[in-house]
């Protein structure tokens, strides 16, 4: 099997796996990266290099703070809230882009 062949199986099984959703993401990515770390197509030296960059820092962050919003029950908190103001979506879309310019002060 080619290399580009073993990385298209491996990227496949990880969306079906992230798809199914019975595994949590960051064990479905980190799988993924220690079976292509083992296959010899990333160094093991580099394979956790590009978790420092400040992409993969504030997208990691944002889905933290997104887990513990909706765990919390402020997300649904706010959507009720929100839906309360009218039917109009554009209500509800200038009521939420205030309060998201609001919050981003913190």
């Amino acid at each position: 099997m080619s290399d580009q062949t073993f990385v298209f199986v491996v990227i496949g099984v990880a969306l079906a796996l992230f798809l199914w959703g019975r595994w949590r993401f960051d064990l479905v990515a980190l799988l993924t990266l220690l079976v292509l770390v083992v296959g010899g197509l990333v160094p093991a030296g580099s394979a956790f290099a590009g978790f420092g960059h400040p992409a993969v820092v504030t997208v990691a962050a944002v889905l933290v703070i997104g887990r513990s919003l909706a765990n919390s029950g402020v997300s649904e908190f706010i959507s009720r809230r929100l839906g309360r103001l009218g039917d109009g979506p554009l209500i509800q879309l200038v009521a939420l882009t205030c309060l998201t310019v609001l919050l981003s002060a913190f």
